[in-house]
């Protein structure tokens, strides 16, 4: 026959029994020790008590004269019964130096020997002794009696073991008293601290606890989301591997301030806020985060815990898919003006004007591969090259022409595999995509109340590529309205626009991918009115001889 398991008793539990038992013994321990202690004491008291009373009555005058009498017990025995009944010891005998009593609290024992020790006595010694009587085993004190430093008697007082152990067990019953008070005082003591200790072990044995505990170490070294939690004074209580290395920080940073941590302000009162936060984009030095945030609350704020996903690889790619939205678009109106130009071409061949045909597509042709030529020929990096043309296409359709600067030299092969392409990307496509969009929003605005320039002038973005004197140079600029210089400080913050708050992160992901590369990114004037962005990433030595462009 199977029992069923029975499931380990709970970790309070565990310990209310292990203190309850350790209560008991303690208890247990002090009351054998109390009443060891007391018993020892009690017979130290009888001893001393029964000493005084022997020492006083041998050394009193009545009892030198009394023993000079005939009849010594005639004086003695009353007087040594009313000194028993004053002090409440148990008998009080006087006898001759050969033991003969001369008193006894039994009347019929006078003149029968003394039953003990004396002879320490006759060498003038006050000694005590435990020793069975008359009247069973007592605990007395033998003195001699001298009369001019002559011993003419003996004094014996004494007090019954049982009467001493009598007194030891009434005290005994006090101490057991107390140490039964003592004992539920502190099993109920116990009881509280342990429910309390259930409550927030949820009542969970020690087994289990230390599994949670393993559990919840493989889980924050697993889990490749950022997890950070934040104490009620917003200092890193929790903070997993994935939480460190988003957020850049170094090891031995639980217990410190969030304010304290050096990261971008946008950030900081995200983690500091004390709403709840849910898909927050933010960015730091190398990353773009995903930041969500929950406070705790159990009757009072105890802390938030947060989420941090790293969107840098998804952000890129959702540039590069915008650029390749941007190629489809280009190439979509660029099939649909080819069919324009086809069908132009086809009419003037019917109406019998070959020469015009020929001369109209070839005049597309031309413009078309000198763009191609230029962009090829100067800029070596098919990456570059690449996005270049395809920009070119997507400024054309919005009526900006898109300008390589006659310097730009860029050979193929001169730029490292340490200078990821996917960032040059972010970069000179953030750039383009909002030069373009700033000559395009100057050309088409139109300010109420006034009629529109007859004559607006055409956009224009000029780029300039150029890897020579060990960096490479990227610089995007346009003859649109420019940037207030007011605003030249905040341009690369997340969520600015000249659109409106909250709208830009191009120009934050510019700079996060120059500051990734060791760069500088900086604004300038143009000498058109339009603003100049460049960008400088240092090009490293290969083979001890650093990267030089041509002129």
């Amino acid at each position: 026959m199977r029992f069923p398991r029975t499931r380990p008793r709970s970790l309070a539990g565990q310990l209310f029994a292990m203190q309850v038992v350790l209560v008991a013994a303690v208890v247990a321990g002090c009351a054998f020790f109390a009443y060891v202690s007391g018993r020892s004491q009690a017979r130290e008291t009888a001893t001393r008590q029964v000493r005084a009373v022997a020492v006083a009555v041998a050394g009193s005058p009545s009892v030198r004269e009394a023993i000079r009498t005939p009849d010594p017990s005639a004086a003695l025995q009353p007087y040594a019964e009313r000194v028993r009944e004053d002090t409440g010891i148990a008998f009080i005998t006087i006898m001759n130096p050969d033991r003969v009593r001369w008193t006894h609290p039994d009347s019929g024992q006078i003149g029968a020997t003394f039953l003990g020790h004396t002879a320490r006595a006759l060498r003038g010694e006050t000694f005590s002794e435990t020793y069975t009587g008359t009247l069973g085993p007592s605990i007395r004190v033998v003195t001699p009696v001298l009369d001019d430093g002559r011993i003419v008697g003996l004094v014996s007082a004494g007090i019954t073991v049982d009467r001493v152990s009598s007194q030891v067990r009434a005290q005994l019953g006090a101490l057991g008293l107390a140490a039964g008070a003592a004992l539920v005082l502190g099993g109920l003591g116990t009881y509280v601290i342990n429910a309390r200790l259930r409550r927030h072990t949820h009542g969970m044995n020690a087994a289990e606890l230390s599994r949670l505990h393993d559990y919840h170490e493989a889980t924050l070294h697993a889990v490749r989301e950022g997890l950070l939690m934040l104490d009620g004074q917003r200092r890193i209580a929790l903070i997993n591997d994935a939480g460190r290395e988003l957020l850049g920080l170094a090891p031995g940073t639980v217990g410190r301030r969030v304010a304290d941590l050096d990261l971008p302000a946008p950030l900081t009162g995200a983690l500091l806020a004390s709403e709840e936060r849910v898909d927050e984009v933010h960015l730091t030095a190398d990353r773009v985060i995903v930041v969500n945030t929950r406070p705790v609350v159990g009757g009072e704020r105890r802390g938030t815990v947060v989420t941090l996903r790293d969107h840098t690889e998804l952000q890129a790619l959702s540039g590069e898919l915008d650029s390749e939205r941007g190629f489809t678009q280009a190439l979509r109106s660029q099939a649909h003006e080819a069919a324009n130009r086809l069908h132009t071409v086809v009419s003037l061949i019917e109406l019998g004007r070959a020469d015009e045909a020929v001369g109209f597509a070839t005049a597309e042709l031309e413009l078309a591969q000198a763009l191609t030529d230029r962009v090829v020929g100067a800029v070596g990096e098919p990456v570059l090259a690449a996005l270049l043309l395809g920009k070119a296409a997507q400024a054309n359709e919005r009526g900006v022409e898109l300008v390589l600067a006659d310097d730009s030299l860029i050979d193929d092969g001169a730029l490292p595999a340490t200078l990821p392409a996917r960032d040059l990307v972010t970069v000179l496509g953030n750039l383009i995509d909002n030069a373009v969009d700033a000559v395009t929003g100057t050309r088409e605005a139109a300010v109420p109340g006034q009629r529109a320039p007859e004559a607006p002038r055409r956009g224009r973005v000029t780029v300039t590529a150029l890897a020579g004197d060990g960096e490479l140079l990227l610089r995007v600029a346009d003859n649109g309205a420019g940037v207030d210089p007011a605003d030249a400080a905040e341009v690369f913050r997340s969520g600015w626009s000249t659109h409106g708050a909250g709208r830009g992160l191009g120009l934050a992901l510019v700079r996060q991918a120059v500051h990734r590369g060791g760069g500088t990114v900086t604004l300038e004037q143009g000498t058109d009115g339009g603003a100049v962005f460049t960008v400088r990433l240092p090009l490293p030595e290969r083979g001890g001889v650093r990267v030089e462009g041509a002129p």
